[in-house]
């Protein structure tokens, strides 16, 4: 395979989002991916591989990358899929999508907190993350798409070992040290509809920084209900709704601060704040000092 062909984040997101449809034709920014053959990899009772061929049209390759999908089935249960996206070395084959799904019943093996403590398992929501695939992901890759022999049994633990291995590294490449933080499941953000909702509610808040928006208003103005919002939020963001406005106002008044060199009285106007004493103690709060220390 050509090293220096790939597949764009968008193409990635597109693809591995789209490619379920085992109809036919998915649709992707710049083109579509027809799915024209699907093997199954055996592998076991609790991970799941395919192989399938597709015909990407209208796209233009860049560096080599994978996706995980993290989609929660209940509290602290989850079910993980890793897409990856492979060009075909000459213009008479077709390319690849490797799909590895692990069930839920694969990660029975480790504990809440053990799996809390990796990014993708962090907030019990739907998660998407993008991550690079070395030249050993792609060994593997070929190595679980490759003929086997031995007994039923060994070559089960061999595509195991694999796929196990496929998951490692993945993981290694994405998952950063955080403080684990208990949200109840939402399903519901499984649905992109959904999460474009929360999203909304992000760039409402963003554009309306002096202008603090209460739940209610954000779940009408975004048509969602307030408790699915609220949950949502934390889920996707990591804060409650109004721990996000005051980090963006709070950024926003060091700037005006520090930057701008204006008074604390102004910056607690321009910002919405219903007096001084409030705008300092949510100052304090966040920054751990005053506005007038900032000043000085």
């Amino acid at each position: 395979m050509a090293s220096d062909k790939g597949l764009t984040f968008a193409h990635v997101k597109a693809v591995t989002e789209k490619i379920r449809n085992r109809a036919g034709v998915v649709n992707f920014p710049g083109g579509d991916a027809r799915v024209v053959n699907t093997m199954v990899l055996p592998v076991n009772n609790f991970v799941v591989a395919e192989r399938r061929e597709v015909i990407l049209q209208d796209s233009e390759p860049s560096d080599e990358q994978g996706m995980l999908h993290l989609y929660p089935i209940e509290d602290n249960r989850y079910c993980l899929e890793l897409h990856y996206l492979q060009y075909a070395d000459g213009p008479a084959d077709n390319d690849v999508v490797y799909v590895i799904r692990y069930l839920p019943t694969f990660f029975l093996q480790f504990s809440d907190k053990d799996l809390a403590a990796n990014r993708p398992f962090r907030f019990d929501q739907t998660t998407e993350q993008q991550f690079t695939v070395c030249s050993r992901s792609r060994s593997l890759l070929q190595q679980l798409d490759g003929d086997k022999t031995g007994t039923a049994i060994t070559r089960s633990l061999e595509a195991t070992e694999v796929v196990v291995h496929l998951l490692r590294r993945a993981l290694e490449c994405i998952t950063v040290p955080f403080a684990a933080c208990q949200v109840p499941a939402c399903r519901f953000l499984a649905f992109e509809g959904e999460r474009d909702k929360i999203t909304a509610a992000m760039r409402i808040i963003e554009a309306n920084i002096d202008q603090p928006q209460t739940i209610r208003e954000l779940s009408r103005k975004v048509a969602m209900n307030e408790c699915y919002l609220k949950k949502g939020f934390k889920a996707i963001t990591g804060k409650t709704i109004h721990e996000y406005q005051q980090s963006l106002r709070i950024a926003q008044a060091r700037i005006l601060l520090q930057e701008q060199g204006r008074t604390v009285t102004d910056v607690a106007n321009t910002l919405g704040y219903s007096s001084i004493s409030h705008f300092s103690t949510a100052f304090k709060k966040v920054t751990g000092m005053k506005p007038c220390e900032l000043l000085a």
